[in-house]
Protein backbone atom coordinates (compact mmCIF):
# COMPACT_ATOMS: atom_id res chain seq x y z
CA UNK A 1 0.00 0.00 0.00
CA UNK A 2 1.42 3.39 -1.03
CA UNK A 3 1.58 6.46 1.16
CA UNK A 4 -0.74 9.23 -0.01
CA UNK A 5 1.66 12.00 1.10
CA UNK A 6 4.31 11.79 -1.67
CA UNK A 7 1.61 11.19 -4.28
CA UNK A 8 -0.41 14.20 -3.10
CA UNK A 9 2.78 16.28 -3.20
CA UNK A 10 3.56 15.10 -6.72
CA UNK A 11 0.08 16.11 -7.90
CA UNK A 12 0.26 19.41 -5.99
CA UNK A 13 3.52 20.34 -7.74
CA UNK A 14 2.39 19.19 -11.21
CA UNK A 15 2.50 22.20 -13.54
CA UNK A 16 0.61 20.74 -16.50
CA UNK A 17 -3.14 21.23 -15.95
CA UNK A 18 -4.24 18.09 -17.81
CA UNK A 19 -1.80 15.89 -15.90
CA UNK A 20 -2.86 17.49 -12.62
CA UNK A 21 -6.50 16.68 -13.39
CA UNK A 22 -5.62 13.07 -14.22
CA UNK A 23 -3.49 12.65 -11.10
CA UNK A 24 -6.12 14.21 -8.81
CA UNK A 25 -8.77 11.83 -10.16
CA UNK A 26 -6.43 8.86 -9.83
CA UNK A 27 -5.59 9.74 -6.20
CA UNK A 28 -9.28 9.76 -5.26
CA UNK A 29 -9.86 6.45 -7.06
CA UNK A 30 -6.88 4.82 -5.33
CA UNK A 31 -8.09 6.06 -1.95
CA UNK A 32 -11.56 4.63 -2.54
CA UNK A 33 -10.02 1.30 -3.54
CA UNK A 34 -7.97 1.12 -0.34
CA UNK A 35 -4.66 1.46 -2.16
CA UNK A 36 -3.32 4.41 -0.10
CA UNK A 37 -2.46 4.81 3.56
CA UNK A 38 -2.21 7.96 5.67
CA UNK A 39 0.43 6.74 8.15
CA UNK A 40 2.98 9.59 8.43
CA UNK A 41 5.68 7.43 10.04
CA UNK A 42 8.74 7.23 7.84
CA UNK A 43 7.58 10.14 5.68
CA UNK A 44 9.55 13.39 5.46
CA UNK A 45 7.81 16.38 7.06
CA UNK A 46 5.71 18.55 4.76
CA UNK A 47 7.58 21.18 2.82
CA UNK A 48 6.80 24.88 2.75
CA UNK A 49 5.34 25.58 -0.68
CA UNK A 50 5.44 29.28 -1.63
CA UNK A 51 4.60 28.39 -5.24
CA UNK A 52 2.55 25.27 -6.05
CA UNK A 53 2.47 23.55 -9.41
CA UNK A 54 0.87 25.79 -12.01
CA UNK A 55 1.42 26.55 -15.70
CA UNK A 56 3.46 29.60 -16.80
CA UNK A 57 0.23 31.30 -17.78
CA UNK A 58 -1.88 33.04 -16.60
CA UNK A 59 0.36 35.93 -15.63
CA UNK A 60 -0.28 36.75 -11.98
CA UNK A 61 -1.06 40.36 -11.06
CA UNK A 62 -2.51 42.21 -8.08
CA UNK A 63 -6.23 41.58 -7.68
CA UNK A 64 -6.96 45.26 -8.41
CA UNK A 65 -5.31 44.90 -11.82
CA UNK A 66 -7.79 42.21 -12.96
CA UNK A 67 -10.28 44.08 -15.14
CA UNK A 68 -14.03 43.79 -14.62
CA UNK A 69 -16.01 43.58 -17.87
CA UNK A 70 -19.68 43.64 -18.80
CA UNK A 71 -21.32 40.26 -19.34
CA UNK A 72 -23.27 41.60 -22.30
CA UNK A 73 -20.17 40.90 -24.43
CA UNK A 74 -18.46 37.59 -25.16
CA UNK A 75 -15.23 39.13 -23.84
CA UNK A 76 -16.98 39.88 -20.57
CA UNK A 77 -18.25 36.32 -20.18
CA UNK A 78 -14.79 34.98 -21.03
CA UNK A 79 -13.27 37.20 -18.34
CA UNK A 80 -15.76 35.94 -15.74
CA UNK A 81 -15.25 32.29 -16.65
CA UNK A 82 -11.47 32.72 -16.73
CA UNK A 83 -11.60 34.07 -13.18
CA UNK A 84 -13.72 31.07 -12.13
CA UNK A 85 -11.30 28.66 -13.85
CA UNK A 86 -8.39 30.21 -11.95
CA UNK A 87 -10.25 29.84 -8.66
CA UNK A 88 -10.98 26.19 -9.43
CA UNK A 89 -7.38 25.48 -10.42
CA UNK A 90 -6.19 26.99 -7.14
CA UNK A 91 -8.85 25.00 -5.29
CA UNK A 92 -7.32 21.75 -6.61
CA UNK A 93 -3.99 22.78 -5.09
CA UNK A 94 -5.61 23.90 -1.83
CA UNK A 95 -7.38 20.55 -1.38
CA UNK A 96 -4.23 18.60 -2.20
CA UNK A 97 -2.23 20.73 0.23
CA UNK A 98 -4.79 20.09 2.98
CA UNK A 99 -4.29 16.34 2.45
CA UNK A 100 -0.49 16.55 2.10
CA UNK A 101 0.39 19.04 4.83
CA UNK A 102 -1.51 18.10 7.96
CA UNK A 103 -0.50 14.75 9.46
CA UNK A 104 -2.01 12.63 12.24
CA UNK A 105 -5.58 13.42 11.25
CA UNK A 106 -8.30 10.73 11.04
CA UNK A 107 -8.38 8.74 7.80
CA UNK A 108 -11.73 10.31 6.84
CA UNK A 109 -10.04 13.71 6.76
CA UNK A 110 -7.72 12.62 3.94
CA UNK A 111 -10.52 10.94 2.05
CA UNK A 112 -12.58 14.13 2.27
CA UNK A 113 -9.84 16.33 0.83
CA UNK A 114 -8.87 13.89 -1.92
CA UNK A 115 -12.54 13.83 -2.94
CA UNK A 116 -12.60 17.64 -2.92
CA UNK A 117 -9.46 17.75 -5.09
CA UNK A 118 -11.07 15.41 -7.64
CA UNK A 119 -14.26 17.46 -7.70
CA UNK A 120 -12.34 20.72 -8.08
CA UNK A 121 -10.50 19.11 -10.99
CA UNK A 122 -13.87 18.33 -12.60
CA UNK A 123 -14.99 21.93 -12.06
CA UNK A 124 -11.85 23.27 -13.71
CA UNK A 125 -12.37 20.93 -16.64
CA UNK A 126 -16.00 22.04 -17.09
CA UNK A 127 -15.12 25.73 -17.00
CA UNK A 128 -12.19 25.24 -19.35
CA UNK A 129 -14.41 23.42 -21.85
CA UNK A 130 -16.84 26.34 -21.73
CA UNK A 131 -14.02 28.84 -22.24
CA UNK A 132 -12.82 26.92 -25.29
CA UNK A 133 -16.32 26.95 -26.78
CA UNK A 134 -16.22 30.73 -26.45
CA UNK A 135 -12.89 30.85 -28.29
CA UNK A 136 -10.59 31.29 -25.29
CA UNK A 137 -8.55 29.18 -22.88
CA UNK A 138 -7.19 29.21 -19.36
CA UNK A 139 -4.11 31.41 -19.28
CA UNK A 140 -5.28 33.90 -21.90
CA UNK A 141 -5.98 36.58 -19.26
CA UNK A 142 -4.10 37.70 -16.14
CA UNK A 143 -5.19 36.41 -12.73
CA UNK A 144 -4.34 37.02 -9.08
CA UNK A 145 -2.74 34.84 -6.41
CA UNK A 146 -4.89 35.68 -3.38
CA UNK A 147 -6.07 32.13 -2.69
CA UNK A 148 -2.61 30.61 -2.46
CA UNK A 149 -1.37 33.53 -0.36
CA UNK A 150 -3.96 32.50 2.23
CA UNK A 151 -2.74 28.90 2.00
CA UNK A 152 0.74 30.10 2.95
CA UNK A 153 -0.65 32.14 5.86
CA UNK A 154 -2.45 29.08 7.25
CA UNK A 155 0.11 26.32 6.59
CA UNK A 156 1.10 26.08 10.27
CA UNK A 157 -2.19 24.81 11.71
CA UNK A 158 -5.03 22.69 10.27
CA UNK A 159 -7.59 24.43 12.49
CA UNK A 160 -6.64 27.83 11.10
CA UNK A 161 -6.65 26.41 7.55
CA UNK A 162 -10.11 24.89 7.95
CA UNK A 163 -11.46 28.12 9.43
CA UNK A 164 -10.09 30.57 6.91
CA UNK A 165 -9.86 28.77 3.56
CA UNK A 166 -13.06 26.69 3.29
CA UNK A 167 -15.12 28.80 5.71
CA UNK A 168 -14.04 32.24 4.43
CA UNK A 169 -12.56 32.15 0.94
CA UNK A 170 -14.59 29.25 -0.45
CA UNK A 171 -17.70 30.33 1.43
CA UNK A 172 -17.38 33.67 -0.34
CA UNK A 173 -17.80 31.71 -3.56
CA UNK A 174 -21.14 30.47 -2.23
CA UNK A 175 -22.21 34.06 -1.67
CA UNK A 176 -21.36 35.37 -5.14
CA UNK A 177 -22.19 32.41 -7.40
CA UNK A 178 -26.01 32.77 -7.36
CA UNK A 179 -25.60 36.39 -8.48
CA UNK A 180 -23.22 35.39 -11.26
CA UNK A 181 -25.70 32.77 -12.43
CA UNK A 182 -28.50 35.35 -12.51
CA UNK A 183 -26.37 37.78 -14.53
CA UNK A 184 -25.51 35.05 -17.03
CA UNK A 185 -29.18 34.07 -17.31
CA UNK A 186 -29.99 37.69 -18.14
CA UNK A 187 -27.74 37.42 -21.23
CA UNK A 188 -29.09 33.94 -22.11
CA UNK A 189 -25.81 32.11 -21.44
CA UNK A 190 -27.48 28.96 -20.14
CA UNK A 191 -24.43 26.77 -20.81
CA UNK A 192 -22.33 28.79 -18.38
CA UNK A 193 -25.17 28.82 -15.85
CA UNK A 194 -25.28 25.01 -15.93
CA UNK A 195 -21.54 24.83 -15.24
CA UNK A 196 -21.84 27.22 -12.29
CA UNK A 197 -24.81 25.23 -10.93
CA UNK A 198 -22.60 22.12 -10.70
CA UNK A 199 -19.88 24.13 -8.97
CA UNK A 200 -22.29 25.71 -6.47
CA UNK A 201 -23.80 22.34 -5.54
CA UNK A 202 -20.39 20.79 -4.89
CA UNK A 203 -18.89 23.84 -3.16
CA UNK A 204 -21.60 23.71 -0.50
CA UNK A 205 -20.29 20.23 0.29
CA UNK A 206 -16.67 21.43 0.29
CA UNK A 207 -17.39 24.23 2.76
CA UNK A 208 -19.36 21.73 4.87
CA UNK A 209 -16.26 19.50 4.98
CA UNK A 210 -14.20 22.47 6.14
CA UNK A 211 -16.81 23.25 8.81
CA UNK A 212 -16.80 19.64 10.00
CA UNK A 213 -13.03 19.45 10.44
CA UNK A 214 -12.81 22.93 11.96
CA UNK A 215 -15.31 21.90 14.62
CA UNK A 216 -13.53 18.56 15.11
CA UNK A 217 -10.22 20.35 15.75
CA UNK A 218 -11.89 22.82 18.10
CA UNK A 219 -13.32 19.91 20.12
CA UNK A 220 -9.89 18.25 20.24
CA UNK A 221 -8.44 21.44 21.72
CA UNK A 222 -11.32 22.25 24.05
CA UNK A 223 -12.24 25.40 22.13
CA UNK A 224 -15.68 26.86 21.43
CA UNK A 225 -15.97 26.93 17.61
CA UNK A 226 -17.98 30.11 17.04
CA UNK A 227 -15.88 32.40 19.23
CA UNK A 228 -12.70 30.78 17.88
CA UNK A 229 -13.83 31.46 14.31
CA UNK A 230 -14.47 35.14 15.09
CA UNK A 231 -11.09 35.42 16.81
CA UNK A 232 -9.29 33.93 13.80
CA UNK A 233 -11.12 36.31 11.45
CA UNK A 234 -9.81 39.27 13.44
CA UNK A 235 -6.31 38.06 14.25
CA UNK A 236 -5.27 36.08 11.17
CA UNK A 237 -7.50 37.11 8.29
CA UNK A 238 -7.31 40.80 9.16
CA UNK A 239 -9.64 41.64 6.29
CA UNK A 240 -13.22 42.82 6.08
CA UNK A 241 -16.01 40.27 5.95
CA UNK A 242 -18.11 41.14 2.92
CA UNK A 243 -21.78 40.43 2.33
CA UNK A 244 -24.35 39.88 1.15
CA UNK A 245 -24.28 36.31 2.41
CA UNK A 246 -26.01 33.36 0.75
CA UNK A 247 -27.80 32.32 3.90
CA UNK A 248 -29.34 29.07 2.64
CA UNK A 249 -26.06 27.84 1.16
CA UNK A 250 -24.03 28.75 4.26
CA UNK A 251 -26.48 26.98 6.54
CA UNK A 252 -26.24 23.86 4.36
CA UNK A 253 -22.44 24.21 4.49
CA UNK A 254 -22.27 23.98 8.28
CA UNK A 255 -22.60 27.59 9.47
CA UNK A 256 -24.92 28.08 12.44
CA UNK A 257 -27.58 30.82 12.47
CA UNK A 258 -25.61 32.48 15.28
CA UNK A 259 -22.45 32.55 13.14
CA UNK A 260 -24.34 34.20 10.29
CA UNK A 261 -25.64 36.84 12.69
CA UNK A 262 -22.08 37.45 13.89
CA UNK A 263 -20.82 37.77 10.30
CA UNK A 264 -23.44 40.45 9.65
CA UNK A 265 -22.35 42.29 12.79
CA UNK A 266 -18.68 42.04 11.81
CA UNK A 267 -19.45 43.37 8.34
CA UNK A 268 -21.30 46.37 9.80
CA UNK A 269 -18.45 46.98 12.27
CA UNK A 270 -15.79 46.96 9.55
CA UNK A 271 -17.90 49.21 7.31
CA UNK A 272 -18.26 51.68 10.18
CA UNK A 273 -14.49 51.62 10.71
CA UNK A 274 -13.89 52.32 7.00
CA UNK A 275 -16.30 55.29 7.06
CA UNK A 276 -14.84 56.75 10.26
Amino acid sequence: MNSLFPLAYQCLMQTDPERKLQQAGALWQQWQQGMLNCDPSGQPPPETIPVPGRPPRPVLVHSRAVKQRKLTTTAGRIALLHAVAHIEFNAINLALDAAYRFRDMPADYYGDWLQVAAEEALHFSLVRQRLRKLGADYGDLPAHNGLWEQACKTDHDPMVRMALVPRVLEARGLDVTPGMMERLRSVNDTDSVEVLAVILRDEIGHVRIGSHWFRYLCRQRGLEPESTFRQLLREVMQAPVRGPFYTEGRLQAGFSPEELEQLLLLERHWQAEIRS
